[in-house]
Formats: structure tokens, C-alpha cells, sequence
């Protein structure tokens, strides 16, 4: 597998709500409004790992969420005319139930905040403006034009 990232929108059917975190960027800080972004579960692609790997090791450290039913929506290139970074993009089967608090990687610096929020409040952040990032959004359309294929598909497998 090419190194990369891999993104992880983690949907829970039961409760129709979305777990995303927010986080600070740093390529935001000169950017009117918060550098805080809400995004997406997201990391590297380290040495020997498979996407899937990434996914479900990611959504653990930044959510203390475990993913089941991982489907792949897509790869893509992130800005092919500055770099060759490959996205790989999940959606994945959670319990929000007990979802939020705060996580991360004290040795990466992260501090990361999980954030509950229903999958009607994901679509109208994204068609508002609020959720701005590449990632969230095309998981986000994905899921908005796909979620009776998923619910059907993860309930068969239940």
C-alpha cells in the first residue's frame, strides 16, 4: 500500500448520529474564524500497515471508538498538483452511546475533542459552511446519497 492517509466517518445507525472530533490545525492559524477544525477521524499510513489497520487503530486513539463494518467509500488524491498523498476514506459502524471527551497521542501532541453530533446536524454543517475540510465533506455527500445501502448492508450482517 502506498503511504498515505486513511479517514474514518464513524456512523452510528441506531442513534442516526455521526462521531467526529475537533481538533486545532496549524494551516488554519491565519484563517479568519477558529483554527478548530470539526473533522473526521484521520491519520498516517505508517510502514506495513493496511488501510483498514489505520482506520480502526485512528479511531481508537482519537475517539476510543472501534469501528465494525468498515466500507470503503473511496480513495483519492489530496492535491495531486503539490503532492502525490493518496486518501483512503471509511465509514464505519460505531455505538456513540457513550461517545465524547477528550483524546490523542500525548507523544504527537494531539489534543482532540470528540463530538456527538445527529447526521441531519453533520448535513446542514457541511451545506452551512461549518464542516470545511475535504475529508468530511465527500464522506459526509457519501454517506448522505448512500445510507439506505449501508443500513441494509450492515443489518445483514448483524
Amino acid at each position: 500500500v502506498k503511504a498515505g492517509a486513511v479517514a474514518v466517518l464513524m456512523f452510528d445507525p441506531g442513534r442516526d448520529e455521526v462521531v467526529l472530533v475537533r481538533q486545532i490545525r496549524v494551516g488554519m492559524l491565519d484563517e479568519q474564524g477558529s483554527p478548530w477544525l470539526l473533522e473526521i477521524v484521520a491519520g498516517m499510513i505508517e510502514e506495513g500497515e493496511q488501510p483498514e489497520e489505520v482506520a480502526i487503530r485512528e479511531s481508537i486513539e482519537e475517539a476510543d471508538l472501534q469501528p465494525a463494518n468498515l466500507i470503503k467509500i473511496c480513495e483519492y488524491y489530496s492535491s495531486p498538483g503539490t503532492t502525490n498523498e493518496k486518501v483512503y476514506l471509511y465509514c464505519g459502524q460505531v455505538d456513540s452511546t457513550h461517545a465524547g471527551g477528550a483524546h490523542g497521542i500525548d507523544t504527537e501532541h494531539e489534543d482532540i475533542e470528540v463530538v456527538v453530533i445527529s447526521f441531519d446536524e453533520l448535513v446542514a454543517a457541511v451545506e452551512s459552511g461549518l464542516v470545511n475540510n475535504a475529508m468530511t465533506i465527500i464522506a459526509s455527500l457519501w454517506l448522505e446519497k448512500n445510507k439506505p445501502t449501508v443500513l441494509a448492508q450492515w443489518k445483514a450482517e448483524a
